[in-house]
């Protein structure tokens, strides 16, 4: 058993190097966002219904340009990529793609979520109000996450690294630091702004987005087109689920109020799980092109392996945020459970979520590998936004178990 286990952690020692690191960056970069949304009590209080929004705002940011890291990753390992610019460029085109599925999705974002509101009975801000809100915050942080992944591929590329080791972690945690104050800016001006320039951006957003996308697809090349067309149907799906997320949360407010420090572990928490999700995913997206695993009903030697590699990191990863939360909700004075309540929570939480997300994760990626649409624009942002939900029902439903809410 000793030597089995030594042979593993030997085999995959440039994975664990590599992710242990990015995800270690991700923990401590989601308890800033996590800080932010602690602060964030008073604005959600005066834009009821904010919550219902923030969890697919995060969500699509990192579906977006997780996807985005995910193909560049693949494109490196088939030789494809190249640092260029040029209009018929790796990069060049993806940028496109995710910077037109950012306005699109952000739209559409802002409808759902006055239209969940609706449909559930919860008391909310006006439709036009959601909508400046995802737009705007979600421009705003696409286009730092954009700079951010090219930096991380660039970089990736010269020294020679796998990025599928850190694109997701990194990625995921740089969306939520940068969204997270986006959408509170977006909020501030809601609060502040007339209701007359409110509409008025409200018609200039829609305006906008549609002769965008009437363009993209007149004259846009054909990539970019795939890209677009393939991933518009699945983040639609992506953002009903986040929407559910961000309802089950919602629900709780109250109670998670009472205890600012459980609002500070929401972001990291739900984020590190999709940080681990990308981790999973890419490197499932990447085997399946290169044929190191085989699409199988049941997963084998190669997809077993990468789920041990997947709980390994849970346990440090969730470990690391129970206790990390506890100590930035006492360096900034927001009421928390013990420090052991927190460890066990975010243990038993994250635990039950990665187990599903191994799960899903295999099945997402050979389900749309042998459908022959390309894994790296579908196996995260479905995997993702899926553990996104499981993983808010994780934890709202350990916080009651546990009686903290």
């Amino acid at each position: 058993m000793a030597r089995r286990a030594r042979s593993f952690f030997s085999r995959n020692r440039s994975v664990f190097s590599l992710g242990l690191v990015a995800l270690m960056i991700s923990s401590l970069g989601d308890l800033l966002a996590g800080a932010t949304l602690g602060f964030m009590t008073n604005t959600m209080e005066l834009l009821p219904g904010l919550m219902i929004l923030i969890p697919p705002a995060i969500g699509m940011r990192g579906n977006i340009f997780g996807a985005l890291g995910s193909r560049l990753g693949t494109a490196m390992h088939i030789g494809t990529f190249e640092v260029s610019f040029r209009p018929r460029s790796i990069l060049r085109q993806n940028m496109e793609s995710s910077l037109i599925l950012t306005l699109i999705m952000s739209l559409l974002m802002g409808i759902l979520a006055k239209m969940v509101a609706e449909a559930f009975g919860v008391q909310s801000i006006s439709m036009q109000d959601f909508v400046f809100i995802s737009v705007l915050g979600g421009v705003l942080a696409g286009l730092i996450l954009f700079v951010i992944n090219v930096v991380v591929a660039m970089t990736g590329f010269k020294r020679n690294w796998d990025v599928d080791n850190i694109s997701a972690p990194l990625i995921t945690a740089a969306g939520d630091i940068v969204t997270l104050p986006m959408l509170f800016l977006a909020a501030i001006i809601v609060i502040n702004a007339p209701q007359l320039i409110i509409d008025v951006f409200f018609a200039l957003f829609i305006a906008i987005t549609l002769a965008l996308t009437v363009a993209l697809f007149r004259k846009g090349h054909r990539e970019v087109k795939r890209v677009v067309r393939q991933s518009f149907p699945v983040l639609t799906v992506c953002v009903v689920l986040d929407l559910v997320a961000g309802l089950t949360i919602d629900n709780q407010l109250e109670s998670l109020v009472a205890l600012p420090a459980l609002l500070v572990l929401i972001p990291p928490f739900l984020e590190d799980s999709n940080a681990l999700g990308g981790i999973l995913t890419s490197r499932f997206s990447t085997m399946l092109h290169m044929g190191q695993m085989e699409p199988a009903a049941t997963p084998g030697a190669t997809a077993r392996e990468n789920f041990a590699i997947t709980y390994v990191f849970a346990l440090w990863v969730f470990t690391l945020v129970g206790v990390s939360t506890f100590a930035v909700a006492w360096l900034i004075g927001l009421e928390s459970p013990p420090l052991w309540d927190m460890v066990v929570l975010t243990l038993v939480a994250g635990l039950m979520t990665v187990t599903v997300l191994n799960i899903i994760a295999y099945y997402v990626a050979v389900a749309t590998y042998r459908m022959n649409l390309d894994p790296d624009d579908h196996s995260i942002p479905l995997t993702s936004s899926a553990v996104d939900m499981i993983g808010s029902f994780a934890l709202m439903g350990t916080i009651l178990l546990m009686g903290l809410g």
